[in-house]
């Protein structure tokens, strides 16, 4: 249950040994790496300790149950004051979208934009400003609105643009 630094001893195709100067060195899995190509031998990371022996006597460890670890009470703050956070979209699922903002987080469909669009495809890997709506501490769950933000810049581009028209003035639009 404990964060450590960790040092990368090795890579292989689906999972990464790590050092945490304990008796043998620990496991993380090659999935919870955004892409395990890019991690290099010597590379620093933050790790959680889940379970100090497995079958093999190996340390099992969680690079991003770490993360999420730090990363919940920065978002509790976001969150408790009513502000934005920027995300990077990861996956569509099922009614939505999956948006990793230091931790994982849900982006229904609704509140994708003013009107849903048809394909979501379209922002897997891409990031965006979102606005907490929820957040709930027992099941470690955020749901996020984009729509609530665009709708926002909508309204403040229509005030100023009604600000500087006068009557008679042709525009383009």
């Amino acid at each position: 249950g404990e964060i450590v630094k960790g040092t990368i001893i090795e890579v292989r195709p689906k999972e990464v040994l790590v050092d945490i100067g304990y008796k043998s060195e620990g496991v993380i899995s090659g999935n919870e790496f955004d892409d395990i190509k890019t991690v290099k031998v010597g590379d620093e990371i933050d790790v959680l300790i889940e379970k100090l022996e497995d079958k093999e006597g190996m340390v099992v460890l969680s690079k991003e149950k770490a993360e999420f670890k730090k990363n919940w009470d920065k978002i509790l703050t976001i969150c408790n004051e009513g502000g934005t956070i920027n995300g990077k979209v990861k996956a569509v699922v099922k009614g939505g979208l999956l948006v990793n903002i230091g931790v994982e987080a849900f982006l229904p469909a609704s509140q994708i934009d003013i009107i849903p669009p048809k394909n979501l495809n379209i922002f897997v890997g891409n990031n965006y400003d979102f606005k907490v709506v929820k957040i709930n501490q027992e099941r470690k769950n955020i749901v996020l609105s984009r729509r609530e933000l665009v709708e926002q810049e909508r309204d403040d581009k229509r005030r100023k643009m009604l600000a500087g028209v006068e009557a008679g003035q042709v525009c383009r639009g």
